[in-house]
C-alpha cells in the first residue's frame, strides 16, 4: 500500500469523525484537524500521503491550502470535499493539484472509490519515478528472444506454459544467455502484462543496502534516511518482481525472502508495520544453487521456495543454426543505431562467426557485430578481420572460408 498517513481536515466534526472512522478501518494512520492552522501544525511534524480538505474553513478556504501545499517539493495528495461545488471551483482545484474532488454528502462507497483512485495514482507515480531512474527506456530489453533451434523451440513452449499461471520460476544459465530476456518474456505472456515489472540485480547493490531495496525503509531508519521511501516488493505489488542473480543474496537477507516468498508480507527497514503484497516471483542465477545449498552458502528451504518452475536458457554453443540469424538481427538493429550501411556479412565473416565457440554466449556475440558495424564503411561487406576474432577460432574461420569459396 502507497498511502499510509493521512489528515482530515473538515471543521465539521460529525463528518470528520465519520471519515476517520473509515479510514482505520482500512488501517490507515489517520490524524485530524479542524482548521487549516491545526493541519498547516501537523504537517510541520510529519509527512503526509494523503489529506482529506474541505473547501470553507473557519480560518481561510482549503483551496488557499491547496494552493501552498502545491508550492512543496514533497506534498500529501489532496481530496477536496465541498457542499457547495461548482464547475469553476473544481476545475480550479485539479489545476492546483487537487487528485479529486467530492461533494457532501458523500457515501461510503464514494469514498472507497476515491481512495482507490488515490492509491492507484501513488502507485503510477512510484513507478513512473522508479523506472525513469532506473531504465529509461522503460525498463524494455534492446533484444528479442530469438531463435529456431531445437533447444530454444523447447524453451519457447515452456515459457509459454509457465506464463500463463502465477508460479514462481528459477531460471538457470550461464552468463550471456538472455536469461533476463527470458524472464521479460514470461511477464509479457502473463495475465500480468499490464501490472509493474520490477527488476533487482542483486549483484549490483551492497551487502548493507540490500535489504533497504528489497523492503523498503522508514524516515530516519538510519543514517541517510531522509524520507520514507518503498522497496522494490512494494512498488511491483500485483505485478511482478525479477530477482536477478538470486545467489548473490547475502545469508543474513535470505530468511527474511523466504518470509516474503511463504507469507507475502514484510516489514520496511526501521518499522513495524507489516507490509502484504501479491507479487510474482521470478529469478535467475548462473550458479549450481544445489551445490551452493551443499556448501551451505545458500538457504535449502529457500531453494526450494524459489525452484518451483526451473528453466534453463541453452548457451549459444549448443543452439545451431541460430547464431547467423542473431547476427543478422543484431546486424540491423546496429544499423539503425548507428546510421552505417555495410553492405552484409563477406564469406569470411560468417565462417567466423560459426567457428567461433562464443564463450560469452549471445551478449559477447551482440557486442561483437556492434563493433563491426561500427568499424565498417558503407555499402562494404564486414570482414572477418572487423569480428576481432582471434587465435583457434580464426585459424578455423580461415578454413570454413575456405571451404565456403570453394562451394
Amino acid at each position: 500500500m502507497a498511502i499510509e498517513k493521512v489528515i482530515v481536515l473538515d471543521d465539521e466534526l460529525i463528518i470528520r469523525k465519520s471519515l476517520e472512522a473509515q479510514l482505520r478501518k482500512k488501517k490507515y494512520l489517520v490524524a485530524s484537524a479542524g482548521t487549516i492552522a491545526e493541519a498547516e501544525a501537523l504537517l510541520a511534524k510529519d509527512d503526509f500521503d494523503l489529506m482529506f480538505v474541505d473547501m470553507r474553513l473557519p480560518d481561510g478556504e482549503g483551496v488557499s491550502l491547496l494552493e501552498r501545499l502545491s508550492q512543496m517539493p514533497s506534498r500529501p495528495m489532496v481530496l477536496m470535499m465541498t457542499g457547495y461545488g461548482t464547475i469553476e471551483s473544481a476545475v480550479k482545484c485539479m489545476r492546483l493539484g487537487a487528485s479529486d474532488y467530492i461533494l457532501k454528502p458523500f457515501s461510503v462507497e464514494q469514498i472507497e472509490v476515491a481512495l482507490q483512485r488515490a492509491e492507484e495514482k501513488s502507485q503510477l507515480e512510484r513507478l513512473t519515478q522508479f523506472y525513469s531512474q532506473e531504465t529509461p527506456g522503460g525498463g524494455s530489453p534492446e533484444m528479442e528472444l530469438i531463435g529456431e533451434s531445437p533447444a530454444m523451440l523447447s524453451l519457447k513452449t515452456m515459457i509459454r506454459k509457465v506464463a500463463a499461471t502465477g508460479a514462481t520460476v528459477l531460471i538457470y544459465g550461464e552468463n550471456g544467455t538472455g536469461k533476463e530476456l527470458v524472464a521479460h518474456e514470461i511477464w509479457r505472456l502473463s495475465p500480468k502484462s499490464a501490472s509493474p515489472y520490477i527488476k533487482v540485480n542483486c549483484a549490483a547493490i551492497s551487502e548493507t543496502l540490500i535489504e533497504s531495496e528489497f523492503f523498503g525503509h522508514e524516515k530516519g531508519s538510519f543514517t541517510g534516511a531522509t524520507d520514507r521511501r518503498e522497496g522494490r516488493f512494494e512498488l511491483a505489488n500485483n505485478g511482478t518482481i525479477l530477482l536477478d542473480e538470486i545467489s548473490e543474496i547475502p545469508p543474513r537477507l535470505q530468511a527474511k525472502l523466504l518470509r516474503v516468498l511463504q507469507e507475502r508480507e514484510f516489514e520496511r527497514v526501521g518499522g513495524n508495520r507489516t507490509i502484504q503484497v501479491d507479487v510474482r516471483v521470478l529469478a535467475t542465477t548462473n550458479r549450481d544453487l544445489m551445490a551452493a545449498v551443499q556448501k551451505g552458502d545458500f538457504r535449502e528451504d529457500l531453494y526450494y521456495r524459489l525452484n518451483v518452475f526451473p528453466l534453463s536458457v541453452p548457451p549459444l554453443r549448443e543452439r545451431e543454426g541460430d547464431v547467423m540469424l542473431l547476427a543478422q538481427n543484431f546486424l540491423e538493429n546496429f544499423q539503425r543505431k548507428h546510421g552505417i550501411r555495410p553492405g552484409g556479412f563477406a564469406k569470411s565473416a560468417i565462417a567466423a562467426i560459426r567457428s567461433h565457440e562464443w564463450p560469452g554466449n549471445v551478449r559477447e556475440l551482440q557486442n561483437t557485430i556492434e563493433r563491426a558495424v561500427i568499424l565498417s564503411e558503407d555499402g562494404k561487406p564486414i570482414e572477418s578481420s572487423l569480428l576481432g576474432i582471434s587465435g583457434k577460432a580464426a585459424k578455423k574461420a580461415a578454413a570454413s572460408s575456405r571451404k565456403l569459396a570453394a562451394v
